[in-house]
Order: C-alpha cells, then structure tokens, then sequence
C-alpha cells in the first residue's frame, strides 16, 4: 500500500477536525505507548518461546 504525501495530509487533517486540537497530543501519547505496549509483549512472548525450548 503506497500513501503518498497528500494521502497523509487529508488523514491528518480528517483526525483532527474529529477529535480537535487539544486531544491530538493525548491520543497519539496513547497511541506511541500502546504500540511500545504491543512490541514488549511481542519480544516477551518471543523470548519465553525460546527459554522454554532450552529447558
């Protein structure tokens, strides 16, 4: 799937007519920790997958 620069614009600014100005920052703190969230758990689940194989 290839966005281009405009693609990205009309998103953003699509996003922040729905949830306005003030909330922006909050929801993609949310969003930056929520990912960070999944990655951890991705690593851990990958890493308890190999100790278990070792034991």
């Amino acid at each position: 799937m290839n966005i281009g620069w405009g693609e990205l614009v009309v998103i953003f600014a699509i996003v922040l007519l729905l949830l306005g100005a003030r909330r922006l920052p909050e929801v993609g703190r949310s969003l930056g920790e929520a990912i960070r969230e999944f990655q951890r758990a991705l690593r851990g689940g990958r890493d308890g997958d190999q100790s278990k194989g070792k034991s």
